[in-house]
């Protein structure tokens, strides 16, 4: 799948870089319980702005789901060709999907991204929401968790990295726009275990995916050509 160009986004001073390339680039890489990589100032400040003021109601919120979001489909959340008419969110989607930021994943952590399509979820969790468990293996090529909460202890909130067991030995940062990137494998276990979530636990997940994925309608610009 081609990626498409990615639009000059102008400040001040002329066109700005690709913030979501760049973050990716500077990524801390680490070792444990499974290869990721650490991000800081994931997206610029327009899609920011967009992800914060997205919120479709009440029912689009999870709290105990039973560990899976797959057990809230149909109430999910997605950047698609039709939410992208929010010009935030059809940059932020433009700048995932642009040639910089794929080659600029591929070169930092190996991910094998030809033939993939853009998913991206916007999560809205709420108080009695965890996550089992899991890899993401099979049809993401990548995961990249962008923490994007701003409530009292967010910084609290970021993913649970696990041994295959289901044991908890780290944690990423819930800071606001940090990120955790990872290429899912057999090893790369990782949930959410339970605690307190005072208010919204706001975050976006990004996918690269293959063409085995069947649920089109999620896709940020439909499935592969």
């Amino acid at each position: 799948m081609p990626a498409r160009c990615s639009p000059a986004v102008t400040g001040t001073d002329g066109p700005e870089p690709n913030r979501p390339a760049a973050s990716v680039r500077g990524a801390e890489a680490r070792a444990w319980p499974f290869a990721h990589w650490l991000l800081d100032d994931v997206l610029p400040p327009a899609a920011q702005a967009a992800l914060l003021a997205w919120d479709p109601g009440a029912a689009s919120h999870g709290g105990d789901t039973g560990g899976r979001r797959d057990a809230r489909n149909g109430r999910r959340v997605f950047v698609t060709p039709a939410t992208r008419r929010e010009p935030g969110l059809d940059l932020l989607a433009r700048l995932f999907d642009a040639a910089e930021t794929r080659e600029a994943i591929a070169a930092r952590c190996g991910a094998r991204l030809a033939g993939t399509a853009l998913r991206l979820e916007l999560c809205l969790d709420t108080d009695g929401f965890w996550l089992e468990p899991h890899t993401d293996i099979g049809a993401k090529k990548l995961t990249l968790l962008v923490a994007l909460s701003t409530g009292a202890g967010a910084a609290e909130w970021g993913t649970d990295l696990m041994t295959a067991d289901g044991r908890a030995v780290a944690r990423a940062s819930g800071a606001f726009n940090s990120g955790l990137m990872f290429v899912p494998g057999e090893e790369s276990w990782h949930g959410f275990v339970r605690r307190p979530i005072l208010g919204l636990r706001r975050s976006l997940i990004v996918n690269f995916v293959s063409s085995e994925w069947r649920a089109t309608g999620e896709l940020a610009f439909g499935p592969p050509a």
